[in-house]
């Protein structure tokens, strides 16, 4: 078993419990506000997250030895895939982040919840996140 800081453990559960794939949908749109909003003035081709099919963007920075995560896209799935990893990384120390694994999706029950391309793009989502944090902690 995977260890998953506490915000994240506690947010596995609640998809858990959720036994209607759309029930669990709706709790997707709803981390949608959890999001530090990202403006889209700051969009860039180095903030895309490729292979999503939407338009979205991350932006990770490390400050005072936390990391920060602000993210925008323009569905608001997207943004609650976006408002899971908000929960689960801001404010986590970046040796701790990159300790997160990526079966967390599974582990929720969210990668049966989406399309094959949405699941793909959320792992794409969490890939760059990953390599964001990484390149903020080494330079």
């Amino acid at each position: 078993m995977s260890f998953y800081p506490a915000a994240l453990q506690e947010l596995i559960e609640e998809f858990q419990e959720i036994d209607d794939k759309r029930e669990r949908l709706e709790y997707l749109f709803e981390l949608a506000d959890e999001v530090n909003e990202f403006p889209t003035s700051q969009w860039s081709d180095v903030t895309r997250v490729r292979g999503c099919q939407s338009e979205a963007h991350v932006h990770i920075e490390v400050d005072q030895g936390l990391v920060h995560f602000q993210s925008g896209a323009d569905a608001k799935m997207v943004q609650g895939m976006m408002g899971i990893l908000t929960i689960a990384l801001e404010g986590l120390a970046p040796a701790q982040a990159l300790m997160i694994p990526p079966d967390f999706a599974e582990a929720m029950g969210l990668l049966n919840t989406l399309t094959p391309s949405r699941s793909n793009g959320f792992r794409n989502m969490f890939d760059k996140v990953m390599a964001d944090i990484r390149l903020q902690v080494e330079g």
